[in-house]
């Protein structure tokens, strides 16, 4: 579990292409020594598995499934990416409960650059626009966001000046091809509405046929 607080940055150093999927190499500097062999490690808002590891960077496998519903099939040797570790029980929930789990992959549309900040237009797939709601959360790369417009399938973000340097979102352009992973909690309400719904209506039918028993 992560909250969607990004580190820093790490970069792309190698890619093996394999069949079904690829390996990445991470540079990920300082961050390494907290790099343990099986640990978990948010790349881009994705949840990875270290495989191997040194002073300076760690290897992460990636599955064909995880290539088609994230960005991480898109980059290339240099690409900064979104470092997260996962969330110590106890320490401060900084954003929003983040799994790392992608829902799936956004298209930015607009950045426009103001006086201190940016704001980000970003497209989204139409099977998420209905859990994207005005002022909630939203992960972009990873990246904990709080939703300040969304028009149909469009939302827009403001970012800080601390954000736009500490993340890659000082790499985005249109057309650029984002990570996004809604709300937890609007998926599982989803979920169990239709349950709820069916119980709480078929309960009259069951008094009304235990009082005509009696």
């Amino acid at each position: 579990m992560f909250t969607g607080i990004v580190e820093g940055k790490g970069k792309v150093l190698e890619i093996d292409e394999r069949p079904g999927g690829r390996a990445l190499r991470v540079d990920v500097g300082a961050f390494a020594k907290r790099l343990r062999m099986g640990s978990s490690v948010a790349l881009n808002g994705c949840c990875t598995t270290v495989v191997k590891f040194d002073d300076h960077s760690f290897v992460t496998e990636l599955m064909e499934i995880t290539l088609q519903k994230t960005n991480l099939g898109d980059v290339k040797v240099n690409s900064p990416l979104n470092l997260e570790f996962p969330m110590v029980l106890g320490a401060e929930l900084g954003g929003h409960m983040v799994q790392g789990h992608v829902d799936g992959v956004g298209v930015v549309e607009e950045v426009q650059m103001l006086e201190s900040s940016h704001i980000i237009k970003i497209r989204l797939p139409e099977f998420l626009t209905k859990y994207v709601v005005a002022t909630g959360s939203v992960a972009v790369n990873g990246v904990s966001m709080t939703i300040a417009d969304i028009r149909g399938d469009v939302f827009t973000l403001g970012v800080i000046p601390h954000t736009w340097e500490v993340t890659n979102f000082s790499e985005f352009k249109p057309g650029v091809r984002v990570n996004i992973e809604v709300d937890l909690i609007g998926k599982y309400i989803e979920k169990l509405l239709p349950d709820l719904w069916t119980r709480l209506s078929r309960e009259p039918q069951t008094k009304a046929e235990e009082a005509n028993r009696v």
